[in-house]
């Protein structure tokens, strides 16, 4: 029987409820753990861990993908202020091709919790598990029910999009400033008309049936070429065949 979806209900969210819980037990250093990046098809995986202080309030911070840009950078720019210490945690396309993006992302979070200048004494990440050595809660829709999630996801989204800003510069026929990489209708129309950049994820779908597609017309010129080589050198060794008879007849 299939398990009936979680509804949240939006307007009775206490965002601090775990971190208020926690600091009730007398832990005092708790970070949130968010990653950006596992479904578009270029560009790294991007994690953030964000710790922030007790007296902590931002009205309006919630999932980075709920709020306009705008008011990311204006949150990302208040917890960057704000907040006790902040981790930023890449992971590259080609790691991701070569472990999967489930891996990157977990490798992320923990390079993003290492580097935060302070340890935390424990850790709310967003729906992912870590083997960590400090104590940790995994939170379904965390990015939703948590601050510090709330915090570490706007960090993170932000991050990555001016990756992706820079990105668009220097290949700016794919416009991932629009679409940050995202498979758009855009994006795979003009992965067709331009092929690929070495930032694409190689082992993506849409990017691997590329491939796939380009290695299989390769082929089919190599093999048409060499049976246009052939041919002509049967036609060349007959006519020289025969001209040797003729000269010695």
């Amino acid at each position: 029987m299939a398990r009936k979806k979680e509804i949240i209900d939006l307007d009775n969210i206490d965002p601090y409820k775990y971190e208020n819980e926690l600091r009730s037990n007398g832990i005092k250093l708790i970070a949130g753990v968010d990653e950006v990046g596992r479904g578009p098809l270029v560009g790294p995986v991007v994690t953030a861990c964000v710790i922030l202080p007790d007296k902590f309030n931002l009205d309006g911070l919630t999932d980075s993908k709920k709020l306009s840009e705008k008011k990311r950078d204006f949150f990302y720019d208040e917890i960057k202020r704000q907040a006790i210490s902040i981790g930023i945690g890449i992971v590259s396309n080609e790691e991701i091709d070569k472990i999967n993006i489930y891996e990157a992302t977990k490798v992320a979070m923990k390079q993003a919790i290492s580097n935060c200048d302070v340890k935390p004494e424990h850790v709310l990440i967003d729906a992912m598990k870590l083997d960590l050595d400090i104590p940790s809660t995994s939170i379904i829709k965390g990015d939703l029910l948590s601050i510090s999630i709330s915090a570490a996801s706007v960090i993170a989204k932000v991050t990555r999009d001016r990756m992706m800003y820079e990105l668009d510069k220097k290949y700016p026929m794919y416009n991932f400033k629009g679409n940050k990489g995202y498979p758009t209708k855009e994006h795979l129309e003009a992965i067709k008309k331009y092929g690929i950049i070495p930032e694409h994820r190689k082992s993506y779908g849409p990017v691997k049936e590329y491939l796939e597609r380009k290695e299989q017309l390769t082929l089919d010129l190599w093999f048409y070429c060499k049976y246009i080589v052939n041919f002509f050198i049967s036609i060349y060794k007959f006519d020289l065949t025969l001209f040797i008879f003729l000269c010695i007849s």
